[in-house]
């Protein structure tokens, strides 16, 4: 007996064998193919392509934001910011800078807190005295501490029984505004405003912006630009007050 295992039968002809038989084992290659067609097929392609164009609408569009911007500036101007000439200032009190008073301006009756004993800027006090040049500035930008620099230089000329100059700092720490205090040399009043409660009820939207108001708190000029924050531009402005508040 022979040990050697029997040999498979030899297939006959027209008879299939097993390595002739069809594979049904998956092909990953091709199915990923197939999903590939099936997407192209199935997904819209669009009908212009705007990749190339995004920088000009980008473009389009800030010009337009700038040409809307310059005609609203050109129809209504800033009327909405300030207190406008011929109205009474909104009275305040708000602490100086270089002081020891911490906290938010007071809007609710600042008349009834007498002068916080030099601490503290408040309107109501000091339109009593004389005529009133208020001016309103953020700490580091340059064009609006030159307002103040001005102010400041004016106050050496003008005596503060003829008019009196503040200085605020709108939406501003003590910290950053005593710092530029201390930068500038200013002895001129500068009071901060650490929430922006009184940037916003006088609507502040740009610096310099300055208020020249009558003893009294009326307004006579709202003055807003870096054209204020030169001294030459200032001094016929304060004289101009000066000279109606004689006649007043």
């Amino acid at each position: 007996m022979s040990d050697q295992p029997p040999r498979p039968p030899e297939a006959g002809p027209g008879e299939a064998t097993e390595a002739d038989a069809p594979k049904h084992r998956l092909d990953p290659e091709a199915a990923v193919e197939k999903q590939r067609q099936r997407h192209r097929r199935q997904t819209p392609q669009p009908v212009i392509d705007t990749r190339p164009y995004r920088w000009a609408i980008g473009i389009f569009g800030i010009a337009l934001v700038i040409v809307i911007s310059v005609v609203e500036f050109a129809t209504h101007g800033v009327s909405s910011a300030g207190v406008q000439p011929g109205q009474r200032l909104i009275n305040f009190a708000a602490p100086i800078a270089t002081s020891d008073l911490v906290g938010d301006v007071n809007l609710s009756k600042p008349c009834s807190f007498g002068s916080f004993d030099g601490r503290a800027v408040n309107t109501c006090v000091l339109v009593r005295r004389a005529p009133l040049v208020l001016g309103f500035f953020v700490p580091g930008v340059s064009n609006c501490e030159r307002e103040v620099d001005a102010l400041q230089t004016l106050s050496q000329e003008f005596r503060s029984s003829q008019v009196q100059f503040v200085a605020v700092a709108a939406s501003s720490s003590k910290a950053s505004t005593a710092k530029a205090v201390r930068t500038h040399h200013w002895t001129i009043p500068v009071a901060y405003d650490r929430d922006g409660a009184l940037a916003q009820v006088y609507g502040v939207e740009l610096c310099p912006m300055l208020e020249l108001a009558y003893r009294g708190g009326v307004v006579k000029s709202l003055l807003f630009g870096d054209n204020w924050s030169k001294t030459a531009k200032l001094v016929p402005e304060i004289r101009s007050l000066l000279a109606a508040q004689a006649k007043a």
